[in-house]
């Protein structure tokens, strides 16, 4: 029954793909699920450089939209050999992750998937994007659960 759940966690997360956005479910709010992803950070020893609120933003000018974040975090460590191959590739760091309420109130964590950086620049064979791509797997599907 465990591989039956996993595999179709593995075929919805392929399913939902928005693009090159890698798309997964949340069990939590956005506000639970962004509260995570920072405890999952800070206890990772990850930068949080910041998180924008766009619902926030959108009600400074008399909007309003569905409850959006964007947690913007990196690694140094990995983020400065990526660019240290081609440095235009810092166009694509610190990683990126959008927490959103989607049109059906459910919670989704979305992010392009850090191996395809490599596509853009000169990073083929890069091993550093295989564990920055790990690192936001493991942070994103934690702070789902």
């Amino acid at each position: 029954m465990k591989l039956k759940v996993v595999l179709l966690s593995v075929i919805m997360t392929v399913a939902l793909n928005a693009g090159d956005m890698i798309v997964k479910s949340s069990k939590n709010s956005v506000d639970k699920t962004v509260q995570k992803i920072e405890n999952i950070l800070k206890k990772k020893g990850i930068t949080l450089f910041a998180i924008v609120d766009y619902r926030k933003g959108a009600k400074s000018v008399g909007t309003d939209m569905t409850d959006a974040k964007l947690v913007i975090f990196g690694n140094p460590k990995l983020g400065t050999k990526i660019m240290q191959r081609d440095i235009r590739a810092g166009i694509e760091l610190p990683m990126k992750v959008l927490v959103y309420r989607d049109f059906d109130g459910n919670t989704k964590i979305g992010y392009k998937e850090p191996k395809d950086i490599a596509k853009g620049y000169n990073l083929a064979g890069c091993g550093t994007l295989a564990k920055l791509s790990g690192a936001v797997d493991m942070i994103t599907t934690k702070a789902g659960m």
